[in-house]
């Protein structure tokens, strides 16, 4: 018969597999922090191993690990760069991300914190295009559904989806060419435009559905651009000038969350 592990026996065996394991999570990690590392430029290794602040032999063990598996590239007068493997895994997450998935569980989070009715729309030529509406508690009846399209200049949502764009492009959105224009009308739009434009979210005052009002910000992918939006929808009732402008900062917190989520980074505050 086989003598049974002693306690002492068992207890050392299951420290040194703990402590593999975290051995085995710290290079992992170490190797994640050389990639990041490389994000806005090549480095040579020394630039590398002073910016990781490893050791050069540290470093140069976990760089060429990477390079053979092709997520770093090697150029000697160059240094250290993002490999192919990595743009392989990047179109791949492309692929996956599917952005109504993404975006649902954030959008039951927020209509479920705000109890109003929540929108995800992305921009479909010169129209906001509904992809996916999560209703809120109130007994409000908010008239759109999926796969409808919405004006962009009376819409928040559309507002949002357009914030990054020139102030012509504005004016081409508020009317097509050749289409009557009440100036004075558009020159106030202008002048909130520019101010949502400054402040990274946008508003629906009663412009698309006779009391209803809407607070909307942008969505943005790894490369920053808007690629979709999401609004905030309730009875004017519920949506005061004050209510309105606290809710700015919870919904933009939300729509940045899914542009996390879809590989977008915040720029740091200085």
């Amino acid at each position: 018969m086989g003598r049974t592990p002693s306690i002492k026996t068992v207890q050392v065996e299951g420290e040194e597999e703990a402590g593999a394991k975290a051995s085995g999570s710290q290079t992992l990690l170490r190797g994640l922090d050389v990639v990041e590392a490389l994000i806005e430029r090549p480095l040579p290794l020394a630039e590398l191993s002073e910016k990781l602040e490893l050791t050069r032999s540290t470093t140069h063990r976990l760089a060429s690990a990477l390079v053979d598996r092709r997520l770093l590239s090697f150029r000697p007068r160059e240094g250290y760069s993002l490999g192919p493997k990595l743009l392989e895994l990047g179109h791949a997450a492309s692929q996956q991300m599917h952005l109504p998935r993404v975006a649902r569980p954030w959008l039951e989070q927020l209509s479920a914190a705000t109890e109003d009715t929540v929108h995800l729309g992305v921009l479909d030529g010169r129209q906001a295009l509904y992809l996916d509406k999560v209703p809120g508690r109130r007994r409000i009846n908010i008239g759109s559904r999926l796969g409808e399209r919405h004006p962009i200049a009376s819409t928040g949502l559309g507002k949002a989806l357009i914030l990054d764009k020139t102030e012509p492009e504005w004016i081409d959105f508020y009317a097509p060419e050749g289409a009557p224009v009440d100036t004075a009308a558009r020159a106030v739009w202008l002048e909130r435009m520019r101010s949502y434009a400054q402040k990274g979210y946008a508003f629906d005052l009663e412009e698309n559905e006779d009391q209803i009002r809407c607070v909307a910000a942008p969505i943005r992918s790894v490369d920053g651009k808007i690629v979709a939006a999401l609004s905030v929808s309730s009875a004017a009732q519920y949506m005061s000038d004050a209510r309105m402008a606290e809710l700015t900062k919870t919904v933009r917190d939300a729509a940045d969350a899914i542009s996390c989520d879809l590989g977008w980074m915040p720029k740091p505050s200085i």
